[in-house]
């Protein structure tokens, strides 16, 4: 955003020299960022205290539960065929083609 304010030029230079600024918007917006950066902080230093972490296996269990009751949960669906073991599993017609023995191929 395009704007124009009147600073004073004698604290511009010390800042610019002070920071290695190229340019005077360089300077005016890392002075914004810190002064974002120093509110965040002191919202933080005012939760100093009051929070509590408890990073137990039991904590977290019991966060699950609250956070996703029983009932929302999602079930995986049940297969509705029954899976076969590849040892039960009757050859395939082209592995009984390449398992007969004396039998060659034309392009050999």
């Amino acid at each position: 955003m395009r704007t124009n304010i009147v600073i004073d030029d004698k604290l511009m230079a010390e800042v610019m020299a002070m920071g290695d600024f190229k340019t005077k918007k360089d300077a005016v917006e890392e002075g914004l960022r810190l002064l974002k950066r120093q509110k965040a902080y002191a919202a933080l230093l005012a939760a100093r205290g009051t929070l509590f972490w408890d990073d137990s296996d039991e904590a977290w269990a019991r966060a699950r539960e609250v956070d996703m009751p029983l009932k929302a949960r999602v079930q995986e669906p049940a297969a509705g065929y029954a899976a076969v073991p590849a040892a039960e599993a009757k050859p395939s017609q082209a592995t009984r083609a390449r398992a007969k023995p004396g039998k060659r191929s034309k392009a050999t």
